[in-house]
C-alpha cells in the first residue's frame, strides 16, 4: 500500500468492516479484461461463502480461474473542500485476494447458506434438496486482506 497512513492493521477493524457490509464486489479475470459483479455473502473463520445461479458468465470465469479479489467498503460520507481538488469520501475498505473453491456436497452447500444467511438474518433457515442442487455455491480462501480508510486529515492543502 503507498499511503501507509491510511493502512487499516488491526485485524479486529478489518472484520468488523466486512461484518458490517451487505454487499461484497467480486473481482474475476476474463482474459485481459477485468469482471466485477456485487454480491451478497457470509464470512466465518476467514472465510467468504457465496451462492448463485449456476451457470453465467461469473461461473464460467471462475471455473476457468479460481483467483479472485473481493471488496468490501463503508461509506462514511462527503468530504467538501473550498478547493474542487480537495474534494473527497470518507471510507473505510478491505480489499481480499485469494483463491475460490466450488462446494457440489449438499452439506457443505447448507453450511455455506447458514453462513450467508446468518450475515443478514438472526432466523433459521431450512434449504430444499432441489434448490442445493441447482445452485452454484463456492468458498474464497483468503491469501492477503489489506484495510484502508481516509478522513478529514487525508486532504493536503
Amino acid at each position: 500500500m503507498r499511503r501507509k497512513d491510511l493502512k487499516i492493521s488491526s485485524t479486529e477493524e478489518i472484520e468488523a468492516i466486512i461484518k458490517q457490509s451487505n454487499v461484497c464486489r467480486l473481482g474475476l479475470c476474463d482474459g485481459d479484461t477485468p469482471y466485477v459483479v456485487p454480491l451478497n455473502f457470509g464470512y466465518e473463520d476467514g472465510k467468504f461463502y457465496f451462492h448463485s445461479a449456476a451457470a453465467g458468465r461469473k461461473v464460467d470465469l471462475l471455473k476457468a480461474n479460481p483467483k479472485v479479489c473481493l471488496e468490501f467498503d463503508m461509506e462514511l460520507g462527503l468530504i467538501k473542500h473550498e478547493k474542487a481538488c480537495n474534494w473527497g469520501f470518507r471510507y473505510r475498505s478491505v480489499i481480499v485476494t485469494g483463491h475460490a473453491t466450488v462446494l457440489n456436497g449438499l452439506e457443505e452447500k447448507v453450511q455455506a447458506f447458514n453462513i450467508i444467511m446468518k450475515n443478514y438474518s438472526d432466523k433459521d433457515y431450512t434449504f430444499p434438496e432441489k434448490v442445493l442442487g441447482s445452485t452454484f455455491v463456492f468458498v474464497v480462501d483468503a491469501q492477503e486482506i489489506s484495510g484502508k480508510q481516509t478522513d478529514e486529515s487525508t486532504i493536503v492543502d
